[in-house]
C-alpha cells in the first residue's frame, strides 16, 4: 500500500519518463496509465492475504490438503510499449505471491522501471525483493531465461523472441514459462451497428499508443450493409487525428517508439501498396525530425497480404469487407495469433455467437480497451499463454503442495 502511495506522488514524474522513453502521451500517463498502476499494485496488495489452500475429502484414512506457495525467484522481462503498465502488472502479484524477482525492462523504456524499483525501497520492500536490471535482450534476457537459479520467467513481447525463451527456459531448468505476445486482433462489426460509435471504436482501436499495443483493432471487419458509410466516416476521423509532440496536451499520437519500429511500419506500408491494397488515407512520414507516421488505412485488403497476416506494431488499418456471421468467423480466426477481438452488433444472439466462436483471451462487445485489473488477459494459439490481471495473475506466482497426514480412529473420513 505504501507502495502505490509512493507511485501516486509522482505521477508526473514517471508520466514524463515514460514520455521521453517511448514518445507516450504525457497527459496519458498523467491521467491514466500511472494512476491505473498505481490502482493495481493496491489490488495485489489487498490479495496477499487471501491466499488459500483446500482441505481434501480424502478417499482414504488421510487428513489431506493443500497449500499455495511461492514460485521462488521470477524474471520479468517487459516490452517498451507500456513500461508502466507492464512493470506493475509484473512485479505487483508475484510480490503479493511471495516471490522475490529480478525485472529487465526493455532497453529502449529503463528510466520509469529503475524508478519504481527507487520507490519501492522507499516503500519498505527489502533489498534483494524487487530487483531491476538493465541490458539488452539477447544478454541480460537471455541471462534470466537460461539461469540455472530463476524459477520462472513472465514475459511479454513478440512471439519471436517468447520462442527462444521456451526454449532457454528448457535447456536450463525447466523453468515455468508465462508468455503475452504478438497480436492481429479482429474487430467485427455488423450492418446493425451505430456507425458513430464503431468508426470512433475502430479509431481508437488503431491509433491509441501510436498503434503499439498488442491487441490492437489492426483487422477491421465491416457487413457490406454499413461498408461505405463506415469508411467514410473512419476515413474523416482518421484525417482530423492530431500527431505531434507528446507533451502537448492537444496532440492524440506522439512519435514511434525509434528508428527501427518506424522503418518497420514503413515497410510494411510499402508492401500493402505493392500487394495490391487500396491506400484509404495516410500511408507518410510526418514532418523531417522525428519517427512520426500519418494514421493510415488501407482497404480492399485480402486475408493472405501480409499486412493483413503480420503484426505491424504501429498505425496502421487492414480494412475487409463481409456478407455473413459465417465469413466473419471464419476470417476473423484466420490468423496465427488469438490475443483479443471486438465485436460491434445490437443483436445479443449475434454476440453471443460470434464471442464464443472467436479463438482469443478477450473479447469486447460493443466497447474496446476494457481493460481492468480483476480482468484476466492474455492470449490463445501464438499470442502465448499464462494471465495477467486478475486473480489469474495471482495464481501463476504460486505453485500447489499438497499434504497428508494419517488419520487413527477417526469417527468419519
Amino acid at each position: 500500500m505504501k507502495f502505490a502511495e509512493l507511485i501516486d506522488e509522482n505521477v508526473e514524474e514517471l508520466a514524463i519518463l515514460d514520455s521521453i522513453d517511448a514518445g507516450k502521451l504525457f497527459s496519458t500517463g498523467k491521467i491514466i496509465d500511472i494512476p491505473q498502476a498505481a490502482n493495481t499494485v493496491r489490488y495485489y496488495a489487498g490479495a496477499a492475504d487471501k491466499i488459500h489452500g483446500e482441505v481434501l475429502k480424502m478417499s482414504r484414512e488421510f487428513h489431506g490438503y493443500t497449500l499455495r506457495e511461492p514460485i521462488g525467484v521470477v524474471g520479468h522481462i517487459i516490452p517498451w510499449n507500456f513500461p508502466s503498465t507492464m512493470f506493475v502488472a509484473k512485479v505487483s502479484p508475484a510480490l503479493a505471491a511471495g516471490c522475490t524477482m529480478i525485472v529487465k525492462p526493455a532497453e529502449q523504456t529503463p528510466l520509469s522501471a529503475l524508478f519504481y524499483a527507487h520507490l519501492a525501497k522507499l516503500a519498505g520492500i527489502p533489498d534483494g525483493v524487487l530487483n531491476v536490471i538493465t541490458g539488452f535482450g539477447p544478454t541480460a534476457g537471455g541471462a534470466i531465461s537460461s539461469h540455472m537459479d530463476i524459477d520462472m520467467v513472465s514475459f511479454t513481447g513478440s512471439t519471436d523472441v517468447g520462442r527462444e525463451i521456451m526454449q532457454a527456459a528448457a535447456k536450463s531448468n525447466l523453468k515455468t514459462v508465462s508468455l503475452e505476445l504478438g497480436g492481429k486482433s479482429p474487430l467485427v462489426i455488423f450492418d446493425d451497428a451505430d456507425v458513430e460509435m464503431a468508426s470512433s471504436l475502430a479509431l481508437i482501436g488503431i491509433l491509441y499508443n501510436k498503434g503499439e499495443i498488442c491487441v490492437s483493432s489492426s483487422r477491421v471487419l465491416v457487413q457490406e450493409g454499413i461498408y461505405d458509410e463506415f469508411t467514410k466516416k473512419l476515413k474523416e476521423k482518421m484525417e482530423a487525428w492530431a500527431v505531434g509532440d507528446p507533451f502537448d496536451p492537444k496532440v492524440q499520437q506522439g512519435p514511434q517508439v525509434d528508428k527501427r519500429q518506424f522503418e518497420k511500419i514503413q515497410s510494411y506500408i510499402e508492401h500493402g501498396k505493392r500487394e495490391g491494397a487500396t491506400l484509404l488515407t495516410g500511408g507518410k512520414p510526418l514532418g523531417n525530425k522525428g519517427y512520426y507516421i500519418q494514421p493510415t488505412v488501407f482497404a480492399d485488403v485480402k486475408d493472405d497480404m501480409l499486412i493483413a497476416q503480420d503484426e505491424i506494431f504501429g498505425p496502421v488499418m487492414a480494412l475487409m469487407k463481409f456478407k455473413t456471421i459465417e465469413e466473419a468467423i471464419q476470417r476473423a480466426n484466420n490468423t496465427r495469433y488469438g490475443l483479443a477481438a471486438g465485436i460491434i452488433t445490437k443483436d445479443l444472439n449475434v454476440a453471443n455467437t460470434v464471442s464464443r466462436s472467436i479463438r482469443a483471451g478477450i473479447i469486447w462487445i460493443n466497447c474496446y480497451f476494457a481493460f481492468d485489473r480483476d480482468c484476466p488477459y492474455g492470449g490463445y494459439k501464438q499470442s502465448g499463454f499464462g494471465r495477467d490481471f486478475g486473480m489469474d495473475a495471482l495464481y501463476k506466482y504460486l505453485q500447489v503442495k499438497s499434504i497428508a497426514t494419517p488419520l487413527y480412529n477417526s469417527p468419519w473420513l
